[in-house]
């Protein structure tokens, strides 16, 4: 990024931070400020190439907030879009799965190490003898697919299959992307915590973070603030509730409560100490994959981060083959100096969110159409590193 851009960008910051002294600023996309105007050169070329009705962006930069909103609620729609919208954010759910998990771990109810079959004796005599939660976690249990099998449709079938199933890798050889895998981990997470997870999550889990406007389900009078989201022909289309989906993809929440829980991974000041060592706890790396480290829910990258290894990560490749991975020996600890990153799609959303803990930086991209990875990775990436040269050594 050229100097002229980073000093503009730090003035517009600067300049909103001396306007706006609670620390958040709120846009419509007019594109009345230099700050406004670098977001939306990187956000509407996107909007308009993939036909998407809306999107809102929320930055943090050294603990204040900023919102940018584009678009509508719904395709033909006059509801504009704010920071207080809901938005459905697929994957990025299983980030909420893995603290669940850390925090059932940092309050002493299971280990990382425990096999699977331990918090559910129904599947003892099974492969899960021999997969721990750690594999479940981490998608490298050896072998479990992007989705359960068609009729796999309610908890007795699922049991049924998980049962049945065999791996094609020893666990712990290979990382296969994994919504049966990190359902499973959530359920037994919460059971480990005597509670059914959707239970834990909306009633101590989202209170806890502090987050107002956070669902599993969207209670009935938030649903006039809940965006339509958008299939590839345009049509409204909404997530289809499945087998352990709050687990794996059933999150619903806002850009303000997401920007809340990015700044909290960052800065758990008035978290409680068991809650703020379980977020810490997800940024420990367990596996290389490539330029890729995972974590529990999040996937993450030494920084400086290159655009390149970024998109690599969040490829095809990534997504649907199975990758030989490096374990690693100790785990790496959690880092200040990581760009930390995960991706979310729904049939009619798409998310992204990234942040860098030691710069303070961070973006939530939720918009009502799935458009594709690399388009988000691209102008998240941008932005940010817009922001961290703006923000100086």
């Amino acid at each position: 990024m050229s100097m002229s851009l980073a000093h503009r960008l730090l003035g517009a910051i600067a300049a909103a931070c001396i306007f706006v002294g609670a620390g958040a600023q709120a846009a419509d996309g007019s594109g009345n400020s230099p700050l406004e105007r670098i977001v939306a050169d990187a956000i509407r070329p996107v909007m308009q190439e993939h036909h998407i009705p809306g999107m809102v962006v929320a930055l943090t930069a050294q603990g204040r907030h900023h919102f940018f909103s584009y678009g509508v609620a719904a395709k033909g729609g006059g509801q504009k879009l704010s920071e207080h919208t809901i938005f459905e954010i697929g994957s990025i759910s299983k980030t909420f799965t893995a603290t669940l998990a850390s925090y059932a771990q940092a309050s002493g109810a299971l280990s990382l190490a425990d096999s699977a079959s331990k918090h559910l004796p129904a599947l003892a005599g099974s492969s899960f003898d021999q997969v721990s939660l750690l594999d479940l976690g981490t998608y490298t249990a050896g072998g479990l697919p992007l989705q359960f099998p068609g009729g796999v449709t309610n908890p007795q079938t699922m049991m049924a299959y998980f049962k049945g199933w065999r791996p094609e890798h020893a666990a712990g050889t290979h990382r296969l992307y994994s919504n049966p895998s990190v359902g499973l981990f959530g359920d037994l997470a919460a059971r480990s915590l005597g509670e059914p997870f959707d239970e834990w999550m909306e009633k101590k889990l989202f209170p806890k973070l502090g987050l107002a406007h956070t669902y599993l389900r969207v209670p009935q009078d938030q649903m006039g603030h809940y965006a339509w989201g958008h299939d590839k022909a345009g049509q409204p289309a909404r997530v289809t509730p499945g087998v352990l989906d709050s687990q794996a993809y059933g999150v619903k929440t806002t850009a303000a409560d997401m920007i809340r829980y990015v700044e909290a991974h960052m800065d758990g000041t008035g978290l409680d100490d068991t809650l703020r060592r379980a977020l810490a706890a997800t940024r420990t790396g367990y596996y290389r994959v490539g330029g890729m480290t995972q974590g529990l829910g999040w996937e993450m990258y030494a920084y400086p981060t290159a655009l390149e290894p970024l998109l690599a990560g969040n490829s095809a490749q990534m997504i649907y083959k199975a990758n030989p991975v490096t374990r690693l020996a100790p785990p790496l600890p959690p880092s200040q100096d990581m760009l930390v990153n995960k991706t979310g799609s729904t049939h009619g959303f798409g998310a992204y969110v990234a942040f860098v803990p030691g710069r303070r930086i961070g973006i939530v991209m939720l918009a009502n159409k799935n458009y594709p990875i690399a388009d988000r990775v691209r102008a998240g990436h941008r932005i940010l590193m817009a922001l961290d040269s703006a923000r100086g050594p």
